[in-house]
Order: C-alpha cells, then sequence, then structure tokens
C-alpha cells in the first residue's frame, strides 16, 4: 500500500510511503519506530565525503562509487582519481576511452574537481551529514536488533569487513516506510546553529537548505565510541558496515591499541612481526609485570567476543558500540556536493605513475609529489589522534 505524502512546496518532493507486511520489514520499522520513542534529540558530527556516479539512463538516481565515510574532499576526489586510473589501466582496450580516462585523472591531479562527465557518466565527489540518536540522558544510540550481522562471527584480526555502500543506488523517488518518511521530512530543516560554527559554515549550511531542499537517507554504520567519567562521548575508532566489525575493532583496540597507548605493551614491530603480541599473549605468558593490568583488558575483550556486547567499561572508560546514521541533500540536480566552508587538509597531487594511450604503465617517469605524499599521511595521522583523544562527536 502507497501513500503520497505532501510536504508543502518549498520543502522539497513528496514522499511516497509504503506501509511494511513482510515480516522482516515489519520488525525493522517496529525497531525505528521504538528507536524514535526513546531518542531525545540528535547529535550532528559534521560532514562525510564519497564518489556518486550517474549514468545516462539512471533518471534521477545516482550510483555511490566509493563509500561516503571520506573525512575531507580530497580524501574523495583521490579515490576518483584512483577509480579512474585503475579504469583506464584494467577494464579497457580502447585507446579513445582510454585517453578520455586519463584526461580526467590528469585533471584531478592538479584541480580540487568536484564533478566530471568521463565517457557519459556523471562522477560527483557528495557530501553526507553524520548524525546519530541520542536519549534524554545523552546517551548515544547502539545496535537495534534488526540492524545486520554476519551468519557466522569471525573475530580474526585479518578479517575483511563488508564493504560499505557496496553497490548502493540513491533514489529520491524511492518508496519509504512511515518511520524512514517522518525522518527524512524532519530532517528537510536541518541546519547547523551555535556560536561554536564559523559564519562560513553558517551561511553555506542555511544556502544548503535553499538549493538542495531534500534529503535522502543513506544506510546506517556503526562506530566506536567512548566516554570517561562525565566526559563528553568522543569517537574511538573509523566507521564499519556491521555492529560485528565494530566490535571485532573494538576487541582489537582493548587488547593492542590500548596497552601500547598506555605504554604496558612496548611498541616492536619487528617483534610483532615474528611473534603478534597483545594483552591476551603477555597474560597467557604470565611472566610480564604488566600481565596482572593486561588481564583487566584481556578479561573485557573475551567478554565482548562471549557476551556480543554492545557497551563495556574498562578502567573508567566506557566503551560502546554507537549506531550513526547519514543524509545527502538532494536538489534538482542531485546529491550536493561540497561546501566552499569544507576544508580538506591537503593539495590535489598525482596518485600513480603515468600511463600511456596503449595501457603501458611508465614506470620512473614521474613519481607522485613526495611532499603531497607526506602531507596526506600527516593529515590522516593527526584525524586518528584526534579521535583517541577526545573530540566530541557533535
Amino acid at each position: 500500500m502507497n501513500h503520497e505524502a505532501a510536504a508543502g512546496p518549498d520543502d522539497g518532493w513528496p514522499v511516497v510511503v509504503k506501509v511494511p507486511v513482510e515480516p522482516v520489514e515489519a520488525a525493522v520499522e517496529a525497531d525505528a519506530r521504538d528507536a524514535a520513542a526513546r531518542s531525545a534529540g540528535l547529535a550532528v558530527r559534521g560532514p562525510l565525503f564519497g564518489v556518486a556516479a550517474q549514468g545516462e539512463e539512471d533518471g534521477r538516481r545516482w550510483r555511490v562509487v566509493l563509500e561516503v565515510t571520506q573525512p575531507c574532499p580530497q580524501e574523495a576526489r583521490d579515490g576518483l582519481n584512483s577509480l579512474l586510473w585503475f579504469r583506464a589501466k584494467d577494464e579497457t582496450d580502447d585507446r579513445e576511452e582510454r585517453r578520455a580516462l586519463l584526461a580526467a585523472v590528469a585533471r584531478l591531479e592538479t584541480e580540487p574537481v568536484d564533478e566530471l562527465t568521463v565517457l557519459g557518466t556523471r562522477y560527483r565527489v557528495v557530501r553526507a551529514e553524520e548524525y546519530t540518536g541520542v536519549d534524554a540522558y545523552g546517551s548515544i544510540e547502539g545496535p537495534r536488533p534488526t540492524d545486520p550481522e554476519p551468519l557466522v562471527l569471525d573475530w580474526r584480526r585479518g578479517a575483511r569487513d563488508p564493504k560499505i555502500d557496496d553497490n548502493l543506488v540513491l533514489d529520491p523517488d524511492a518508496p519509504l516506510t512511515p518511520a524512514q518518511a517522518g525522518e527524512r521530512l524532519s530532517l528537510r530543516s536541518l541546519s547547523y546553529a551555535g556560536e561554536k560554527f564559523p559564519e562560513a559554515v553558517l551561511s553555506d549550511s542555511e544556502r544548503a537548505r535553499e538549493t538542495h531542499p531534500d534529503v535522502v537517507l543513506m544506510p546506517a554504520l556503526f562506530r566506536v565510541v567512548e566516554r570517561t567519567g562525565t566526559e563528553p562521548w568522543a569517537l574511538g575508532g573509523g566507521l564499519h558496515a556491521t555492529p560485528h566489525d565494530t566490535r571485532r575493532a573494538l576487541d582489537f583496540s582493548l587488547v593492542w591499541w590500548e596497552p601500547r597507548r598506555l605504554g604496558l605493551i612496548s611498541d616492536d614491530p619487528e617483534r610483532d612481526i615474528r611473534t603478534p603480541t597483545d594483552a591476551r599473549t603477555v597474560v597467557a605468558e604470565g611472566t610480564d609485570p604488566a600481565a596482572a593490568q593486561l588481564a583487566v583488558f584481556a578479561e573485557a575483550a573475551d567478554r565482548l567476543r562471549a557476551e556480543r556486547l554492545d557497551q563495556i567499561e574498562v578502567r573508567g572508560t566506557v566503551y560502546r558500540v554507537g549506531r550513526t546514521r547519514r543524509l545527502l541533500r538532494w536538489g534538482p540536480d542531485g546529491p550536493e556536493g561540497p561546501r566552499p566552508s569544507d576544508i580538506s587538509d591537503y593539495e590535489p597531487t598525482a596518485l600513480h605513475p603515468p600511463m600511456d594511450e596503449d595501457g603501458t604503465v611508465l614506470s620512473g617517469k614521474r613519481a607522485p609529489a613526495k611532499n603531497a605524499k607526506k602531507d596526506k599521511k600527516a593529515a590522516k595521522k593527526k584525524r586518528n589522534k584526534d579521535k583517541k583523544g577526545g573530540k566530541k562527536p557533535s
């Protein structure tokens, strides 16, 4: 059963509402209603970036070709650079096609390009807003019972996470459940407010409501958040597709990262190559002076695994699997791109060696700019340090 709910002439396009009748859809909808009832508001963390593509046959739909998880626009541009370079290298034998692909790569190496048309396909760097639900006590929403989980739980350190936004189609006309429609309509008016934001950020946010009056909701993701005492919640790690992948990341953090950060295990890469060392292995040996302190981390990680916990406290710090959501602002020409006030930490640069029109990689002719690569690594290192240092996800 479909119903069309109009939001007013200035608020975006009508929304088609589909009442869920299948058992799984109905369960997901019930979870969403329960979460809405518990929620006292939203905490907005900030923008994420990725790349979407639109072909001539796609209508108003766009396809995500680079997951919308990048922290700044330039990282998304670099992802598009690599996507087109490898397409030129591996996916065509046509010289004209390869020339077109490499011409786009050349622009991305020197210009902060946010949109390109290559071989009839539009590629756009898109901007999403990351936000999460919070309850009356300020606690961040955790996983819902119907959120996706793997059938077999793999805790191996080298296990691969499911791809984020894999084959995701962004369709502003797709039918929504009542809960999805309510969330979408309520978020059309979302904009930044408050003294902590620079004037340029506030102005861009207000302008986006006019240029891109509608929003499209994206699949939920998950990340570790942490809090010590009465401090605000802070980011504790990157984004993951499922709660289990986030628990596995937390398991690694508890037994490997935190002991090294606290100096309980020395950082010795050569030793770790020979014999991987973490809180579990040190406690099992029982000879290290820090074994008793490390046992606290090992026991917490073991509980996390055995009980599939979404929250655990270790040495006064609460770690939680947080459920984060994303929205794309949408206008007459599709999803919103980066705003003028969205800042990147480094400039465009060559990422790959040159290639001729026959697909031959010209090794040694030109290497990617070393300083730019160092800038990119330094920017990533700073962001990781900020995440572990207690920046509030607001």
